[in-house]
């Protein structure tokens, strides 16, 4: 089991994001925050009472030199890299997906193997899958034959992982994330990412257009689920692991017209339209659940929330956050 001591800190890089930004609060939580350093593009936003002087750094990945003092400077001992460029934004910039996810990867690699990192923690992704995977049930072992650069660079980045693992006996860690739901941070340009915005849309008293059809059923997890399920595998022993490219992780699978239902039972007034785009040839190349044996096996990964309770959750939260004037089951006029 990795332990942070007193002197040994926790590198979170791409803190700003979807995961980083609730993970590092997790983090700092269990650690304190002088313990977990923050490292993003841009400085965080602005941070209240404990959080607000812990340490973050301002840098790209790539730049490995600065990423090297980073790890010096603050006495790193555990890593969990973050950063990259998520699936329809990778599309719209295939180049710079390639190098972000992929040079930003090998060079926490490469630095944490020549210096006292116990750990390190990697996401990949549904996206390493395709066409010719399994598409119920995905076993943890299949054809993995992505159609994104995104796909690419996650399977690339798994087969990276556990090459470090092996030759160099570097413990890295990592979960396959399915599409992840959060009301604290906007989303990333993922494909999933239409959950995100059909909640938001409804906490707010409007419809919702689609870019998915609305059978296009994906797997799916609640974000306080992705957290603890993130700090569940790199708390396990490491002997216990079996895995050592990406774990299956699965929670819920849903497509938009069930979260539409589920959200109409909440806002009767709700009405979601559907005007597929790029993405929904994206997400017809994904599964529609994966099989998690391994993680529940090895680590005892059980998540908690189902779709009704996503829902009722996400509402909750999201109607504090957008303020909606009155009931939120008045819609808005003039739209």
């Amino acid at each position: 089991m990795p332990h942070t001591s007193e002197h040994m800190r926790i590198l979170v890089t791409g803190a700003n994001g979807q995961i980083g930004s609730e993970l590092v609060e997790a983090l700092r939580q269990r650690h304190g925050p002088e313990q977990v350093v923050g490292l993003d593009l841009n400085p965080p936003p602005t941070a209240n009472g404990p959080s607000a002087a812990a340490p973050f750094e301002v840098m790209d990945v790539r730049d490995r030199e600065a990423l090297a003092g980073v790890l010096d400077r603050h006495e790193i001992g555990t890593i969990y890299h973050l950063a990259s460029l998520l699936s329809a934004t990778g599309e719209q910039h295939p180049d710079r997906a390639w190098d972000v996810n992929m040079s930003g990867l090998k060079n926490v690699l490469d630095l944490a193997r020549r210096r006292p990192v116990d750990t390190v923690f990697w996401p990949s992704s549904i996206a390493v899958f395709g066409p010719t995977t399994p598409r119920d049930d995905t076993p943890q072992n299949t054809v993995l034959d992505p159609t994104t650069m995104y796909g690419v660079t996650k399977r690339s980045g798994e087969l990276l992982c556990r090459y470090y693992h092996r030759r160099y006996d570097l413990d890295v860690r990592s979960l396959r994330y399915p599409g992840l739901l959060s009301y604290k941070t906007a989303p990333g340009g993922g494909t999933t990412d239409y959950a995100i915005d059909m909640l938001t849309q409804a906490a707010a008293g409007e419809d919702y257009t689609c870019f998915l059809e609305p059978d296009t059923r994906l797997p799916m997890m609640y974000m306080p689920d992705a957290i603890q399920g993130t700090l569940a595998l790199m708390d396990a022993d490491a002997d216990a692991l079996s895995v050592r490219d990406s774990y299956n992780a699965g929670a819920l699978s849903f497509a938009p017209a069930e979260l539409a239902a589920a959200i109409r039972a909440r806002v009767p007034t709700f009405d979601c339209h559907y005007e597929p785009d790029e993405r929904q040839r994206i997400a017809e190349n994904w599964p529609s659940s994966v099989d998690d044996t391994a993680a529940r096996t090895d680590w005892d990964w059980a998540p908690e929330y189902d779709l009704d309770a996503l829902t009722e959750d996400m509402l909750h939260h999201l109607r504090e956050n957008v303020r909606a004037p009155g009931n939120v089951g008045e819609k808005k006029r003039g739209r």
